[in-house]
């Protein structure tokens, strides 16, 4: 208060008096003060009523007021100013009695000085101040106290309540007061209350507890404080307590609890749940993350809360991402597939969904996710489509085949028979039989690759040891492949045992390094390699083609130009090749893969543009030791046998007639099955064997087979046909017909096949 002003109002008739305290005040110097002096109690009430003052100095013996009256009177009207009451030596009395009823100090006139006038009125203000706000405290705390679910009482050494305030819980004040617990409540609660109150009045040491009363408003739940009430000695004479009604909030606990219970029961559930489920805020920040999620990507729950979501599991931001987002703030909900990282760096393929959730006013607030890991799906997806693509594609092929092989199949012969026919022939004619020939062979190889692919190959199985084949292609290779091309192997000694066609699988070695021959034009490094692998249920599970077992594994890899992710899925295609015209036919790796197949194994293929390509021969293992091989048998002349020949086709019944008069064997020909059977029953004791189409009009070929072995069952059958399909070979199996040869063949494989069979 130092400098400040103090506005002073001055009741005092006697004007010696005004003049000493106006006289002292001008000797002070730590205050500003302004006194304005009245003579009359009147005159001093009309001032406070239209003037505000910090304090006010009163004579209580003034003219029209005297006594105890004046400073009452001067209290109503002065309110929140201070009064410092004047007297004189005989009124000390009369000023200790107004400083009873609220005056802030009195002042002896005879004794005063300005300093001490200055500090009572300092202290007076202070005063006035402090009882002001402690007065506003009271108040509040009273209004709030009588607003609020708060019960405050005392209770003597014998729990008589003596003091309450704020009654609640259907009692008023003064039904309580004088009573015990006993006379309120019921047996069992008035018991508990005691029991929690006497152990405070023995121990001293209050406490708090929650406890539930049945009172007149029914069962409610009270949060009670307990303490010892002491008096000036501090002896225990009761007990002091304050009660909360908390009834509303222990229903709100309660319900919180179940709430509690139905969120981590549904929690369990979630974390059962083999998907990943993630609720994440609209900033993308991770609010939830449950098992399924720290299963599929890595990250655990603690590491991935508070992280977001697009920085976690994509590499980096897309359209679609941005799409999905959009999608599912304006319609609530969205689903589709998407590619994610998982913490190891893997990528993965989802299938995800999301759904919008909103708060109670329908505000959204997050977005709860559930992925389902669709790679091994989509991987098994594709090598099924794959596998059908070709399939259809096969079947197209083979009937296109069947009809070429009965085209090739007079030619090849009749281009061998001429030079029989015609001796003395020029060497032109015997040079354009030979180009006939050649050329006629060409188109039965192709064919042969064509079905092949089509429908896999027969061929004559032995146990082989890959280890030599390997070797013998690699010496092969380096004889042949450009010096810029480095050529290595890598094959174990302890390599497993497989049983397939030498020859075929030497094919395909060689159409596989070839092509890697190709794709380095500039050199490189070619590496063939081998080992043994255990297939398990789960890699057979992630490959349809696959079967839980040992297998041989060869890997063909080259540091070539590689193949692109479109062109990949077609390269098994027959007739299909990226290279330029008339450098490759695009049967290739059609044969490759008819060949594995039809030797029960796969091929696995992985490129990048631009750093190479390598195939993953997989080929059944099987026990025992290597086979040797055996040398053709020379064709033989006939002996006048009688052939019966059965064929739809007029051209290939013609060279086939000529072919085997040639050499030495009588025919019998046969246009369908019906007539097949006919002619066997008319001379089936001159008939020494019997070679037959399969696929025949009126009765096929199986049928009629049937029918001859039930007229003799020791009758020799040669079955034909330009397709067989496995299950054609199994049925001729249990018809007993062991010896086939495919169309379009040569004249000596005709003769050497009849040779066996007689």
């Amino acid at each position: 208060m130092a400098g400040e002003l103090i506005k002073v109002l001055l009741v005092e008739d006697n004007p010696g008096d005004v003049f000493l305290l106006q006289e002292f005040l001008k000797e002070v110097t730590t205050a500003r003060v302004e006194l304005q002096p009245v003579e009359r109690l009147s005159e001093a009430l009309d001032r406070l009523v239209n003037d505000s003052f910090d304090v006010m100095l009163l004579d209580l013996s003034l003219p029209d007021s005297q006594g105890m009256e004046t400073f009452v009177r001067a209290t109503h009207y002065a309110k929140a100013t201070p009064i410092i009451v004047l007297t004189g030596i005989d009124d000390e009395t009369l000023a200790l009695r107004a400083m009873q009823e609220g005056a802030q100090d009195y002042l002896v006139k005879g004794q005063v000085t300005g300093d001490l006038l200055v500090r009572s009125m300092r202290y007076a203000i202070e005063r006035q101040r402090v009882e002001d706000a402690l007065r506003h405290s009271e108040e509040r705390f009273r209004v709030a106290l009588k607003n609020s679910p708060i019960f405050v009482f005392n209770q003597d050494k014998e729990l008589r309540y003596t003091w309450v305030y704020n009654p609640i819980s259907g009692w008023t004040a003064e039904e309580m007061l004088g009573k015990h617990d006993f006379d309120l409540i019921q047996l069992k609660d008035a018991q508990r209350l005691t029991a929690i109150k006497h152990s405070v009045l023995t121990s001293g040491i209050g406490t708090r507890e929650e406890v539930s009363l049945a009172t007149p408003q029914g069962i409610r739940y009270y949060d009670l404080t307990v303490e010892p009430l002491r008096n000036e000695l501090q002896e225990i004479v009761g007990i002091t307590c304050a009660s909360i009604d908390i009834s509303e909030r222990q229903a709100a606990l309660r319900d919180r609890q179940l709430a509690e219970e139905k969120i981590r029961e549904q929690a369990a559930l979630l974390d059962v749940a083999t998907d990943a489920i993630c609720v994440r805020d609209l900033e993308n920040q991770i609010l939830f993350w449950n098992k399924g999620a720290e299963n599929l990507y890595g990250w655990k729950a603690q590491e991935a809360c508070g992280k977001n979501i697009g920085e976690l599991l994509f590499n980096e931001p897309s359209t679609e991402i941005e799409a999905a987002l959009l999608n599912v703030i304006t319609k609530g909900k969205w689903q589709g597939e998407l590619t994610k990282t998982t913490k190891t760096g893997r990528e993965i393929l989802v299938a995800s969904r999301w759904s919008l959730v909103s708060d109670i006013w329908g505000k959204p607030k997050s977005i709860l996710s559930v992925d389902t890991d669709i790679t091994e799906k989509k991987q098994l997806e594709a090598q099924l489509f794959r596998a059908q693509r070709l399939e259809s594609i096969g079947t197209l092929a083979s009937g296109i085949a069947h009809d070429l092989n009965n085209i090739l199949t007079p030619i090849l012969a009749g281009a061998q028979l001429l030079p029989l026919k015609f001796p003395h022939a020029d060497e032109r004619t015997l040079h354009l039989l030979e180009i006939l020939e050649i050329n006629a062979r060409r188109g039965a190889d192709l064919v042969k690759q064509v079905l092949s692919f089509a429908r896999g190959v027969e061929g004559k199985h032995i146990t082989l040891q890959m280890r030599h084949l390997i070797v013998e292609v690699a010496k092969i290779l380096k004889e042949t492949f450009p010096k810029s091309i480095e050529v290595s192997i890598d094959v174990p000694h302890e390599l497993w045992m497989v049983s397939g066609d030498s020859t075929q699988l030497h094919q395909v070695l060689m159409n596989l390094c070839v092509n890697a021959r190709d794709a380095m034009p500039n050199g490189g490094k070619l590496t063939i390699s081998a080992q043994n692998l255990l297939i398990d249920e789960n890699y057979a599970r992630m490959n349809l083609e696959a079967n839980v077992g040992p297998y041989v594994v060869m890997t063909i890899s080259d540091t070539g130009v590689g193949i692109s992710g479109e062109i990949l899925d077609r390269i098994f295609e027959p007739f299909f090749t990226t290279k330029p015209v008339g450098q490759g036919t695009g049967l290739g790796l059609s044969t490759v893969i008819g060949i594995i197949k039809s030797h029960g194994g796969f091929v696995d293929v992985r490129s990048e543009v631009g750093s190479g390509t390598y195939f993953q021969v997989y080929l059944p293992a099987v026990g025992g030791t290597e086979t040797l091989y055996t040398e053709e048998l020379v064709p033989l002349t006939g002996h006048g046998e009688l052939i019966l020949v059965v064929d739809d086709e007029p051209a290939i019944q013609d060279i086939t007639k000529t072919s085997l008069e040639t050499y030495q064997y009588q025919t019998l020909i046969a246009s369908d099955g019906i007539e097949a059977i006919a002619l066997y029953a008319k001379h089936a004791e001159k008939i020494n064997a019997v070679l037959i189409d399969l696929m025949l009009p009126s009765l096929d070929g199986l049928t009629a087979i049937r029918t001859l072995k039930k007229i003799n069952p020791q009758v020799k059958i040669v079955a034909t046909s330009g397709l067989l399909s496995r299950n054609k070979l199994e049925a001729l199996d249990r018809a007993g017909v062991v010896t086939f040869l495919s169309k379009p063949y040569t004249v000596n494989e005709l003769l050497l096949t009849l040779q066996r069979v007689l």
